[in-house]
Formats: structure tokens, C-alpha cells, sequence
């Protein structure tokens, strides 16, 4: 299938030097200037001419997909319009806790993905002195705002069947229907 999309991708801070939420801030900022294009605040002549601000999507995949919760959190609590935000689409996100999941602890690990990779990469991301509860890496968590209290769009969240946050992305699933969102699953 085709679809008549237009991708814009925003520039990312990267971690260790730019840790959390800098990229979060990116994202959301990339959202703030679709809206001023949109209210014509800001020149994209292709954009004005070729884009539907009424039909806005995010996506992004591993760490993106936490991102894509994190930065749909902050839209549903701010006016973007004439932007307006209808779905978002975390792939296989980076949802994780301290304590080890099931997944974790009994998926065969990859050379493109391992538990002590996995580690690091959080440990570069997060602020220091942060764990792995942190919200950003554990939005159904205790320490997250509770989900029921955001203002979200729906949510395709899209789960690789062999990733070893399997049982983490589920528990977020799970927590976002209790909390009565609209989320549909795909693995």
C-alpha cells in the first residue's frame, strides 16, 4: 500500500551530551514549528501547500517510541492548533523497569541487542543518578504521571515479537487501557 504522507523528521540532540529530555524538548519543538507554519507565522511553501496540519502523526521506534509518548504528553497539554495531533506510533519502545522483566531475563539476546547494551545506552540517556523507573523509560510506573490524568491521541503501539522489552511494552499497553485510553496493539 501507499499512503500520500510527508515525513518530517526532526533533529535530535543526541546523549551522552544532550542527555534526557533534550531530544523530548526536539520533538516537541519540531511540533511548535509545524504550528507556525501552519498559522503562517513561518515560510515552507511545500509544506503549506502539500501538508494537512489537521492530520498529524508521530512515530519513531526504540528509544523514538518513548519519545513518541513523552512528546504526545506534552501536546495534550498545550493548544498546537491548527496543528492537530490524531495518533501516535511507538515502535518497539524502550519500555523498561529496574527490576528485570520476564522478557529480559529469557529472550535470547542479539549482537544488536543485548541487556548490558541496553544498560549503557539508558545510563548515557537519562539524567545522572537517575534508574531505569525513571518516566521516561517507565511511563506506567509509579514515578511517571499517572495515565489516566493525560491528555492523549490514540495510539498504535507496534511490539517486535522477539524484543527483549517485550513484557515492559505489554505492561504499558495493558496500563494505557486500564486508563482508559484509546490503544490498539500490533505485534
Amino acid at each position: 500500500r501507499c499512503t500520500r504522507s510527508i515525513c518530517v523528521s526532526p533533529f535530535l540532540r543526541q546523549a551522552p551530551e544532550h542527555r534526557l529530555p533534550a531530544a523530548i524538548d526536539d520533538g516537541f519543538a519540531t511540533l511548535q514549528w509545524l504550528q507556525s507554519v501552519a498559522r503562517g507565522d513561518a515560510c515552507d511553501p511545500w509544506l503549506e501547500e502539500h501538508g494537512d496540519f489537521n492530520k498529524v502523526f508521530l512515530i519513531g521506534d526504540s528509544s523514538g517510541g518513548n519519545l513518541v509518548h513523552e512528546v504526545a504528553a506534552r501536546v495534550g497539554s498545550v493548544d498546537l492548533s491548527p496543528v492537530r495531533l490524531v495518533e501516535a506510533i511507538p515502535i518497539h519502545p524502550g519500555f523498561v523497569r529496574s527490576i528485570r522483566s520476564r522478557s529480559e531475563n529469557e529472550m535470547p539476546q542479539s549482537p544488536f541487542q543485548t541487556l548490558d547494551m541496553l544498560d549503557k545506552f539508558l545510563s548515557l540517556a537519562l539524567s545522572i543518578g537517575s534508574n531505569k523507573d525513571h518516566p521516561f523509560t517507565c511511563p506506567m510506573g509509579t514515578a511517571a504521571p499517572p495515565l489516566d490524568g493525560l491528555k492523549l491521541p490514540s495510539f498504535l503501539l507496534c511490539i517486535a515479537e522477539k524484543d527483549l522489552m517485550m513484557d515492559t511494552e505489554i505492561e504499558y499497553y495493558e496500563a494505557m487501557k486500564k486508563a482508559n485510553k484509546e490503544i490498539d496493539m500490533f505485534v
